[in-house]
C-alpha cells in the first residue's frame, strides 16, 4: 500500500481560502464573519472562558497539504474583542514535485487580543512548504503568537533530507516593524546538524508575546524544566522565546507551560487550555 506521502504527489490541488472578524458586543465576543471557499473552515466557536473569549478551531479537512495547494486565512479581531485560534491536530506538509503555499493575515485593532495558538506543523522530506505570515497591531492591540515546525518523522526513520521551508514572519504595530523574520531551511543542509544551526534537532519553536515582564518572571519562565533547549529574550515590546526539540511533543508542552506563566501576566487571564489539545 501506497503511504500517504507518496499517494500526496498524485493528489489534486487545493485552493482554500478562509476569513474570520470577530467584534464585541458588551461583554462578549462574537464571530462576526465567517466566509470559506474550499476545504477550510472553523468548527462552532466555544467559550470555554465565558462570553469574553471567543475560541474557534481551524479545520484543513484533506487532512494534509501537497505541491500546488494555496490555503489562505484572514482574521480580524475588532476593539475590545478577545479571539483565539487553534487547531485540531498537526497541519502536515506532504513531499511534492512543486511548491505549497500557506498566507495568514492577522489584524488586531486597539483594545483587542489575539491568540494564534495552532498545533505543530510537519514538514515532511521532499515537501516544498513556503509560509507568510503577516501580523497588524493597532494602537494597544495585543497578541500571543506561537509556531511549532518539525522536520521530517525521525520516529519513523525519514529525515529531511530533500525539499524546503520557506517561511517570513512580519508583525508591525501602527505600521511600524515590530518584528520580521526570514528563514529557508533546504533538507540536507548543513545547518541541520551545526550548533549554529538546529544542531540535529528535527523540531523548533518560537513564541511572541507582546508587553513586557519583570526580571522574576523572566527567570521563573527560564526556570521551567522541560527536556528542550530553550531561552527567552526581552524586546523593547516584545517578548520572544525559541526552542530546539527532539519532538514537537517536548516542544508544544513547553510553550503551554510558558503561556500559563505569561498569560496571567501579561493578558490578564488565566490560562485555561483547550480541551482539543487533550483529544
Amino acid at each position: 500500500m501506497n503511504s500517504p506521502a507518496a499517494t500526496a504527489l498524485f493528489t489534486p490541488s487545493w485552493h482554500a481560502e478562509l476569513e474570520l472578524a470577530y467584534a464585541r458586543f458588551g461583554a462578549s465576543t462574537r464571530p462576526v464573519l465567517r466566509r470559506h471557499l474550499g476545504p477550510l473552515r472553523v468548527q462552532k466557536h466555544l467559550y470555554a472562558e465565558g462570553p469574553e473569549v471567543c475560541q474557534h478551531i481551524i479545520v484543513h479537512p484533506p487532512g494534509g497539504i501537497a505541491g500546488g495547494d494555496r490555503l489562505a486565512i484572514k482574521a480580524r479581531v475588532e476593539h475590545g474583542a478577545w479571539a483565539q485560534l487553534t487547531s485540531p491536530g498537526a497541519a502536515k506538509w506532504y513531499r511534492a514535485s512543486g511548491p505549497a503555499s500557506q498566507i495568514l493575515d492577522l489584524q488586531v485593532a486597539p483594545g483587542a487580543t489575539l491568540e494564534w495558538l495552532p498545533q505543530e506543523t510537519i514538514v515532511f522530506s521532499a515537501a516544498q512548504a513556503e509560509l507568510t505570515t503577516r501580523i497588524d497591531l493597532q494602537g494597544d492591540a495585543r497578541l500571543f503568537y506561537w509556531d511549532i515546525v518539525a522536520l521530517g518523522r525521525p520516529a519513523s526513520g525519514e529525515h529531511f533530507e530533500h525539499g524546503h521551508v520557506q517561511a517570513r514572519l512580519d508583525i508591525r504595530r501602527d505600521g511600524r516593524p515590530l518584528w520580521h523574520e526570514r528563514q529557508r531551511i533546504s533538507g540536507g543542509d548543513g545547518l541541520l546538524d551545526s550548533p549554529i544551526g538546529l544542531d540535529g534537532q528535527p523540531v523548533f519553536a518560537t513564541l511572541l508575546v507582546t508587553g513586557e515582564i519583570d526580571r522574576s518572571l523572566l527567570e521563573r519562565c527560564r526556570a521551567l524544566e522541560h527536556p528542550v533547549r530553550g531561552d527567552l529574550s526581552q524586546l523593547p515590546g516584545l517578548l520572544v522565546a525559541r526552542c530546539l526539540a527532539s519532538e514537537a511533543l517536548l516542544a508544544r508542552a513547553w510553550l503551554i507551560d510558558l503561556w500559563r506563566l505569561l498569560r496571567p501576566a501579561l493578558l490578564g487571564r488565566e490560562a485555561v487550555p483547550p480541551r482539543i489539545w487533550n483529544t
